[in-house]
């Protein structure tokens, strides 16, 4: 990547200016900060209008040992420093195939999709592998984003890329194949009763002989839980599949 400029295409152009209303942005900030309190994750917004970013939380994760201020001052420049030379070819990829999927959405729905995905982030020199979500937070009435809420968390992953379309409150979703150039469409992995089960109280910090104790059964069959949910999942260990639960709402 040269510019950040490359970021801007005409399908993520903001088109009717007029409609854009900056006496609101506060508010937007405010519950962004709101939310940031409340995770571990980073929070940021981007002003697709002024091609920066409007908000950044002070969440560690994606900073980089950056201060928000400082991060919003590099805006996109951000992805060039410290995004791998090699990783930002991808990212201008999915930017291409994200808005392209998005404008083909109707516009009625758009606000209920986001696009995750997953890059290293460049910490000290030490790449780290961060899960990226973007959803839009404000469109104009002819559905373009103008301001997009990202949530930045640990990847359950172990290679970047992984790019799908989510739409909020349905199972299935749409993943992207670099290599056909295609949307594929799948569904989220199903949990059990059970299988939540053992998830949550993992999650409240309890060990399987805990779990056994508390859902009434050997520590065995949690052990067997644990290890269906890591096969559904597509995780090594509990702490990843905590993640990926949390980063897919499926609990």
């Amino acid at each position: 990547m040269k510019t950040p400029d490359e970021f801007f295409i005409p399908d993520n152009e903001v088109m009717l200016p007029d409609e854009l209303d900056y006496s609101r942005v506060n508010e937007y900030v405010r519950s962004a900060e709101a939310f940031s309190r409340s995770t571990y994750q980073s929070v940021y917004i981007i002003d697709y209008f002024k091609q920066n970013f409007l908000y950044v939380s002070p969440n560690p994760m994606f900073l980089c040992g950056l201060t928000p201020e400082q991060m919003i001052d590099l805006g996109y420049q951000f992805y060039l420093k410290y995004v791998p030379e090699d990783e930002q070819a991808l990212l201008l990829d999915i930017n291409r195939v994200g808005f392209a999927f998005h404008n083909q959405i109707p516009l009625e729905q758009r606000k209920d999709w986001y696009i995750s995905y997953d890059f290293h982030i460049l910490n000290d020199g030490h790449p780290i592998l961060i899960n990226h979500k973007l959803t839009s937070l404000a469109l104009t009435s002819d559905g373009r984003i103008w301001l997009a809420l990202c949530v930045v968390s640990a990847s359950t992953h172990t290679t970047p890329g992984h790019i799908e379309m989510h739409h909020v409150g349905t199972p299935d979703y749409f993943a992207f194949n670099p290599v056909t150039r295609r949307w594929d469409k799948k569904a989220m992995p199903n949990l059990t009763e059970g299988e939540k089960s053992v998830l949550t109280l993992s999650i409240q910090g309890y060990t399987m002989s805990e779990i056994a104790d508390r859902i009434c059964l050997s520590p065995d069959t949690v052990k067997k839980y644990r290890q269906r949910i890591f096969e559904k999942l597509g995780v090594r260990n509990i702490s990843e599949a905590i993640a990926a639960a949390t980063n897919n709402k499926l609990l």
